[in-house]
């Protein structure tokens, strides 16, 4: 400490001693807990004395002191946590009481609305607010970088500002912002050609997506796609299919599948989008079609002239394949299309008949018997699209004729082939139906649903009228659960080795084709799961089930047997990967099937369950009714060549026939016995009840 010179200090004797220093105690470094509990307790009565307005025996100088001593000697935090907690425990208990009984906002939301109404919504700050995210929404769209943090609070703020709504937030930027989003994308088709305006819109709506999910509230998501879809595509769909040198005719004519699927995925997200481009394809489509028939001239060659037919159908089947996801609409606009042209030229049919005989003949070069096989099946594709398959007919039988005694057929085996092909798409479902009698043959009363196909629906019909035609008065039910068929498959994928090479069926290298043939043979049941896939790519379990008809349990077990039996008899995949079928399961077709058989037995998974209660209880009643019927045989047996007997004695004997086949109730042939006496077979003696006698 400083020391102060004394003036009196010359009138001090020699030898006497003064102590001349001032010392000032300074503030203790810490201070006890309990000293400051005290001290906050002390500022916690004045807190609540003051809102009492009992501020008249306080003295603000030695609080503001005490606050002071607490700051200083670092117990701030102590007085801030206490400090909220008595302001929050104060406006709680307003909450509860006062805010419930008038029906007002709680402080809470008071506040949020006063920040909303007087600073948020004040005057130019609710404009410039707004014009500042646009701007650096806008700026980001053109490639500046700009504080994503900065827009993502500035969206959760006027979510919160809306009390659990969403007014704020839409009202004071979301739907300026789809405004603004709207004219920017008004501006985007420019000087680009159709394949690259594609890949950037699709860019785009990615953009929009991922500028969502860092910068604004998640449910601008959908609004702001809807905007993109809107402007960039619906607007633009003839204009785009129709650009030229780039248009969908220019990708179809080039060949750019890769193009064509961008295009089909992106018109797929609007209405009428699919439409659009299914009706410039078909379009294009007849345009080629009508130039391939219409040809004239005598020297026209039938062979080229079916070629270039099927050439034309490849090219198409694999656009649809590879650019189109197999999607129905264009499947049967392609297939309408190709129907009519095909018919346009009326020689048509002849043609056709000397392309297959073109390539049934002896000493065709180059060709293989499986790319023979192979170019006919697409040659039938054709035919199918034929109106006149009559006049084909014609020509077939004499080139086949001719064929046969010229020795020129290739051999008997394809020429067989060919005619079981021709009868399947002429005649339709080869129908074999056993008529079964419900008196002598042990089927269930209650036929189990099953929704089959169309054509052998139709076959069914055929022959339940003409069955009834020739028995009037009789009905006929389809028993699905006892059927059985054999359906033709072709399967395309080529087959793995564990090299990863393709293989073909026995092992032998691929060439050409990797299509497969094999006739399946399956219960009625599995039949109508599988022609499901001639329609679909994939089905859920749902899917199958609501179009079908076929009760859980027995499509459980036929689904079983198609995806989870052996892997010879494995024709469709399911996904997850189990033995157990549930539903959400998706089912698809196993293109990488095999096997070294032609005709493949799929073999009916076994019932883990015995029947159900119903089933259950009709059988115990069938057996019921048929154990009555052998009971009343025996006592009119019996009683035929005894005449007279004892009731215990003819229930013993009763016993003594039927044990060989069950052991019958005494008293279920008592009800039979008074069955019989009821129906005068029997009588009673008069001297004695309990003696029958036969009546003749």
């Amino acid at each position: 400490m400083a020391s102060l010179p004394n003036p009196n200090m010359s009138n001090l004797k020699p030898g006497t001693k003064k102590d001349t220093k001032m010392r000032i105690r300074a503030f203790p470094m810490t201070m006890d807990e309990k000293y400051v509990n005290n001290i906050w307790d002390l500022l916690k009565n004045a807190i609540q004395e003051i809102q009492r307005k009992n501020n008249s025996g306080l003295s603000f100088e030695e609080l503001y002191r005490n606050a002071y001593t607490m700051v200083l000697h670092k117990h701030g935090e102590k007085l801030y946590t206490g400090l909220r907690e008595v302001v929050t425990e104060h406006l709680i208990n307003k909450d509860r009481v006062y805010v419930q009984q008038n029906n007002v906002e709680n402080v809470y939301n008071l506040g949020l609305i006063i920040f909303r109404d007087q600073v948020v919504r004040y005057g130019c700050i609710r404009d410039h607010l707004r014009q500042t995210l646009l701007d650096m929404i806008a700026r980001e769209r053109r490639g500046e970088v700009v504080d994503r943090g900065a827009i993502r609070n500035a969206c959760q703020m006027l979510m919160v500002l809306g009390l659990e709504g969403r007014s704020v937030y839409e009202e004071d930027f979301e739907i300026p912002f789809l405004d603004m989003s709207a004219e920017f994308f008004q501006k985007f088709l420019a000087e680009n050609s159709a394949s690259v305006y594609i890949k950037k819109v699709e860019a785009r709506i990615n953009e929009e997506i991922e500028r969502v999910m860092h910068c604004l509230d998640k449910s601008t998501e959908e609004p702001i796609v809807k905007v993109v879809e809107r402007e960039l595509i619906s607007k633009h769909m003839k204009t785009i299919v129709e650009m030229e040198n780039s248009g969908l005719v220019h990708m179809l004519k080039n060949g750019k599948t890769e193009d064509l699927a961008c295009m089909y995925k992106l018109f797929g997200r609007v209405p009428n989008g699919l439409k659009t481009m299914c009706e410039c394809m078909s379009w294009y489509l007849r345009e080629q079609g009508k130039a391939l028939v219409s040809e004239e001239g005598e020297g026209k060659n039938p062979v080229d002239y079916i070629q270039g037919l099927l050439d034309l159908k490849s090219r198409f089947d694999r656009f649809l394949q590879e650019s189109f996801n197999n999607d129905r609409l264009f499947k049967q606009t392609i297939a309408g299309d190709f129907e009519y042209f095909l018919n346009l030229n009326s020689r048509s049919p002849e043609y056709l008949s000397l392309f297959i005989d073109d390539k049934l003949k002896k000493g065709v070069k180059g060709l293989t018997e499986q790319e023979v096989e192979s170019i006919l099946d697409k040659a039938m594709v054709l035919f199918r699209f034929m109106q006149e398959k009559d006049v084909f007919e014609r020509y077939y039988k004499q080139h086949l004729a001719r064929r046969l005694l010229t020795n020129k057929s290739v051999s008997d085996d394809s020429e067989k082939n060919m005619i079981s092909k021709l009868k399947v798409s002429l005649c339709g479902v080869d129908l074999t139906v056993r008529v079964l009698t419900t008196g002598y043959w042990p089927t269930q009363s209650a036929t189990p649903k099953c929704n089959i196909p169309p054509s052998p629906r139709h076959a069914f019909e055929v022959f339940r009228r003409f069955y009834l035609a020739k028995h009037s008065g009789r009905q006929l039910t389809l028993q699905h659960h006892m059927g059985s068929a054999d359906l033709n498959a072709t399967f395309y994928g080529a087959i793995k080795k564990e090299d990863g090479s393709d293989v073909g069926v026995g092992g032998a290298l691929l060439t050409g084709s990797n299509t497969r043939k094999h006739i399946l043979q399956v219960s009625t049941f599995q039949m109508t799961i599988l022609m499901l896939f001639n329609n679909r790519e994939k089905f859920t379990f749902e899917e199958i089930q609501q179009e079908t008809d076929i009760p859980e349990r027995e499509l459980v077990r036929a689904l079983q047997s198609l995806a989870c039996g052996k892997p010879t008899q494995r024709v469709l995949t399911k996904e997850p990967k189990s033995k157990e079928i549930e539903s959400g399961h998706v089912f698809t077709v196993n293109d990488q099937f095999t096997s070294k058989l032609h005709r493949v037995k799929i073999q009916t998974v076994a019932a883990k369950q015995g029947e159900s209660d119903p089933e259950r209880k009709e059988t115990r009643q069938k057996v019921d009714d048929d154990r009555k019927h052998e009971i009343e045989a025996a006592i009119v047996r019996i009683m035929k060549s005894r005449k007279k007997m004892q009731h215990n004695v003819l229930v013993a004997e009763v016993t003594q026939q039927l044990r060989a086949r069950f052991l019958p109730s005494p008293v279920v042939i008592k009800k039979r016995i008074e069955g019989l006496i009821e129906r005068e077979y029997l009588a009673r003696t008069p001297e004695d009840r309990k003696v029958y006698t036969y009546v003749a």
